[in-house]
């Protein structure tokens, strides 16, 4: 039983300890709860210290440290997110065992935030292992109680996700201990790990999780995400404001980014995707590719934040330089949104407008400083021509 049924009729009964057994995927009203939305809500602390170092290392040019350290950190701020949201699609019986250890989880997502900045700049990946640790620890745990309530191959398939997610986990606690000049060569390895353990553990049978929930689910954290950077980027121009810089150069940069803001929104949500979720193949190759609009989204507000600092006279880095930041991300979105959520429901010329906006954003580049402002009207522009191609009477 969800907490939103469980609080139905004006009541609020303590949930009971019940036997945990697998969520139907016809189920009807399927929504995600407020758990879960309070764990999205924590884990973006993370997402905006990931933002915050990448933002910093950009502005002083470090352009090679950003990427790097950037890619290694949301992929651990997002794959720590997609184990519980998976899980949780699946088995989620709202009791009081289940809901204490999605806390603890909570409590390890807090601890890797604390830790982003030091595996950032210095590759010390020690609270961001502790964080895993706790999290893994009630994670696992978890499948071991859902292995108790299935059968046959389904019950195998949660042992399977419990033993491989603590192989892996114990592979990150050596990883502690390796040389610093091997660690390097290391990670990869664990990244291909982490995102075996899902495909080895359902080879024989699909967890149930719910088409619908899952959609949802992601949609509420792409929400938050571009929630993150809205902030990110006013907290920005309002500290240039507050230190009287000239507004002259700043309000071009807020409208821009504003107007990127509201477009990634736009065509995230432009159609459901749901019953495009059918099988683990296409569940997989979305759900993983989320990683891309994630992380692009996030990257989007750290890039404002560098072009407010430029404006000001603070980044250490050239016009394109600073543009680079905000429309390289862009693109990226604009592109991965396409190819797995709007390719689907587009037909005839449609199917076009995401991929030529991207590179029309990627040209914005060349402009300077005037071209966060420019990328915001073209993606703007180029919203109103698929809003008006999609409601021609041959496209309905």
């Amino acid at each position: 039983m969800s907490t939103g049924a469980a609080e139905q009729g004006g009541a609020t009964r303590e949930p009971v300890v019940r036997r945990m057994v697998p969520r139907r995927r016809e189920e009807a009203h399927r929504t995600a709860t407020s758990l879960e939305l309070f764990f999205d809500l924590c884990f973006v602390v993370a997402v905006a210290q990931g933002g915050r170092q990448l933002a910093s290392a950009l502005g002083e040019g470090h352009l090679r440290v950003a990427l790097l350290g950037y890619l290694l950190v949301f992929f651990a701020v997002w794959w720590a997110w997609m184990n519980f949201t998976w899980f949780a699609s699946a088995y989620d019986c709202d009791d009081v065992p289940y809901r204490l250890t999605t806390l603890l989880q909570i409590t390890g997502a807090l601890i890797l935030a604390a830790g982003i900045p030091r595996m950032f700049l210095n590759r010390d990946f020690t609270l961001g292992v502790l964080g895993y640790l706790v999290m893994r620890l009630a994670l696992v745990s978890q499948w071991l109680r859902a292995s108790r309530g299935e059968t046959g191959a389904a019950r195998s398939m949660t042992r399977r996700y419990a033993a491989g997610i603590a192989l892996v986990q114990a592979g990150w606690v050596v990883v502690l201990f390796l040389p610093s000049s091997v660690v390097p060569w290391v990670l990869p390895l664990g990244v291909i790990a982490e995102l075996s353990v899902p495909a080895i553990a359902e080879r024989q049978v699909q967890s149930a999780w719910h088409p619908h929930h899952i959609a949802e689910r992601y949609g509420l954290f792409t929400l938050i995400v571009l929630g993150e950077t809205v902030s990110a980027a006013t907290v920005a121009v309002q500290s240039a404001v507050d230190e009287h810089e000239a507004l002259g150069k700043l309000i071009p940069v807020a409208i821009g980014g504003i107007l990127i803001c509201f477009a990634a929104w736009w065509i995230y949500f432009a159609a459901p995707i749901h019953e495009h979720l059918r099988t683990n193949r296409q569940a997989f190759l979305w759900g993983y590719g989320h990683y891309l609009i994630f992380g692009s989204a996030a990257a989007i507000g750290a890039g404002l934040e560098v072009a407010v600092e430029y404006a000001v006279g603070k980044a250490h880095i050239s016009a394109v330089a600073a543009t680079a930041t905000v429309t390289v991300p862009t693109a990226l979105y604009l592109v991965t949104v396409w190819a797995l959520h709007s390719r689907h429901s587009k037909t005839g010329a449609e199917q076009w407008v995401l991929p030529v906006l991207a590179l029309a954003v990627l040209a914005c580049t060349a402009v300077g400083e005037s071209g966060v402002l420019v990328a915001g009207l073209v993606v703007a522009a180029a919203i109103g021509v698929g809003v008006w191609l999609h409601s021609r009477p041959t496209a309905r």
